[in-house]
C-alpha cells in the first residue's frame, strides 16, 4: 500500500520539477542578455540640407530670421539611410525617417521624432519608434533619445538610443547609433 501511494507523489514531484525547469528556460530565453537588453549598432548616413537634389534632409518650415537648422520654429523632415558600417558602400539595413522641430528659443537644440525602419537582415520588416532632443554640439558629442515602442520583432520595445556623429563633410553626416532595447 505504501508503495502505491508514493508513485503518484513521485510523478507529481517530477512533473513539478519539469515545470520549474521549463519556466526558468522560458524566462532565460525572453531575456536577450543578462541585463535584459539587446544592443544593436548601425550607422545613419545623411545628406545634409543644401547638398542638392539628393539631400535626405529638407526644410518643411524655415524661419527666415533663423540661420540654424535647430532655429526656433524651424521644421525639417528626413529620410536617411541606415547602414551596417561607416563606409558609404556598407550594406543598407534600413531607413531613419522622421522630423525635427527647432524647439529651443536659444536655438541650441531641437526635438526629434522618428522611426528606424529595418528593410534587410534579421530585423527586416520591423521598426523602432524614438523621440528626444537633438543638441547642436561638436562632432563626437554623445547624446541620448528614448525608444518609445516598435513593430514586428521590436513590438513592446523600450530603451534608449545613444548617438554620436562620427564623420562629416560639407554635404554628408554619418552618425553611430547604439540602440539598447528591452522587451520587458
Amino acid at each position: 500500500m505504501k508503495m502505491a501511494s508514493s508513485a503518484p507523489s513521485s510523478s507529481l514531484l517530477l512533473l513539478l520539477l519539469l515545470l520549474i525547469v521549463l519556466l526558468a528556460a522560458a524566462a532565460t530565453a525572453s531575456s536577450p542578455n543578462r541585463n535584459g537588453y539587446v544592443h544593436l549598432r548601425f550607422y545613419n548616413h545623411e545628406r545634409i540640407l543644401g547638398s542638392g537634389p539628393n539631400a535626405t534632409v529638407v526644410y518643411s518650415v524655415h524661419r527666415t530670421s533663423s540661420s540654424s537648422v535647430s532655429g526656433f520654429g524651424n521644421v525639417y523632415v528626413y529620410d536617411n539611410l541606415l547602414r551596417a558600417g561607416v563606409e558609404t558602400d556598407s550594406p543598407i539595413i534600413g531607413r531613419n525617417q522622421g522630423m525635427g522641430v527647432g524647439s529651443s528659443m536659444a536655438e541650441n537644440s531641437g526635438l526629434t521624432n522618428f522611426q528606424l525602419v529595418f528593410t534587410a537582415g534579421e530585423y527586416n520588416g520591423s521598426s523602432l519608434a524614438l523621440q528626444g532632443l537633438f543638441p547642436v554640439a561638436p562632432l563626437g558629442t554623445l547624446f541620448e533619445r528614448a525608444i518609445t515602442g516598435g513593430t514586428g520583432k521590436f513590438r513592446l520595445a523600450r530603451g534608449y538610443l545613444l548617438t554620436s556623429e562620427v564623420h562629416a563633410t560639407n554635404t554628408t553626416l554619418t552618425g553611430q547609433l547604439d540602440a539598447y532595447i528591452s522587451f520587458r
